[in-house]
């Protein structure tokens, strides 16, 4: 019995010490569970956890703002007068009219609608991205500006590679001009105001005025072999009044008597000497408004950096 009585007593209290781990186990899984279960409704009741608070912006921050807001304000109001003056011109010449549609793209007024849509659509976008704080607008504002500058200092490029062939095409411009001096006002008002500040006449004399078909001497007007008054020596009647009728009749005359009465030189030279002239303040200018770009390029990122997420506030 010594020896087979041992093992019915053992099995019972293996059984037995089973009985008795089995609920410590149980419960601690049922207590982990329920830890966890807590825990999960306290994360979800935690706003931080969800709304996390954007630090407010600082003072530098929202100068900045500011100040690209009111920069392409400022931009937004010059592309809306060059668009408004560029409109009128086209109104006021009929040029929108149905017969006149054909010449519209050589309308030195279209010039003026497309610089003032182009700089008005983009300014707004800077104006209303540095406003609302949006980053849509401001990508779209720093892109076109990037764009824009791009294709500036591209053009640049070009004619400084072509600066010997820029003479050509300053030719041909200047050639359109007298072929459509009576019909377009604005061509008028470019050629008279450049033979007067430069003192010349015609392209490369004054006699290139005869390829116009109302100063032609075949013409059959008042105008016949005659130039425009600008280029006169003295367009002036008694010192005061515009005399319209000082170059009637000069290219029937000699170049000495012409001499004493228009300008015989030709205003290409005289243009392309002025334009030499006038180098260094058209790089300068051409750098400025690169640097104007450029600075609001910076504040629109400055700007773009304090809104996007995780964005350094200063």
């Amino acid at each position: 019995w010594g020896s087979s009585g041992a093992a019915p007593l053992a099995r019972p209290s293996m059984q037995a010490s089973r009985l008795v781990e089995l609920p410590y186990s149980s419960s601690d899984d049922d207590d982990s569970s329920l830890a966890g279960d807590m825990d999960l409704p306290v994360a979800e009741q935690d706003p931080a956890a969800w709304c996390p608070v954007t630090p407010k912006p600082g003072t530098f921050s929202q100068c900045v703002r500011y100040l690209a807001f009111f920069w392409n304000l400022l931009f937004l109001l010059l592309g809306l007068l060059a668009l408004a003056v560029g409109v009128w011109g086209l109104l006021a010449k009929g040029s929108l009219q149905g017969e006149r549609l054909a010449p519209l793209g050589s309308d030195p007024m279209l010039l003026f609608v497309l610089v003032g849509l182009g700089a008005g659509t983009v300014s707004l976008a800077g104006c209303l991205g540095a406003l609302r704080s949006s980053p849509c607008l401001l990508r779209f504002f720093v892109g076109a500006v990037l764009t824009f500058t791009g294709l500036e200092v591209l053009g640049g490029l070009l004619l400084l590679a072509a600066r010997h062939r820029l003479r050509d095409a300053l030719r041909d411009a200047l050639l359109l001009c007298v072929l459509r001096y009576q019909e377009e006002p604005d061509l008028r008002f470019l050629v008279d105001e450049v033979q007067r500040s430069l003192r010349c006449c015609g392209l490369g004399s004054y006699r290139d005025w005869e390829t116009n078909p109302y100063f032609n001497c075949s013409a059959p007007g008042v105008q016949a072999c005659s130039v425009p008054a600008s280029c006169c020596l003295d367009p002036w009647q008694n010192g005061t009044v515009a005399n319209a009728q000082c170059a009637f009749g000069a290219l029937r005359l000699g170049d000495v008597a012409a001499g004493t009465v228009v300008h015989l030189e030709g205003c290409v030279a005289q243009l392309s000497a002025w334009l030499r002239g006038q180098a260094g303040g058209i790089v300068a200018g051409a750098a400025v408004l690169v640097l104007v770009e450029a600075a609001g390029v910076l504040m629109a990122l400055k700007v773009l950096g304090d809104i996007a997420p995780g964005g350094v506030q200063d």
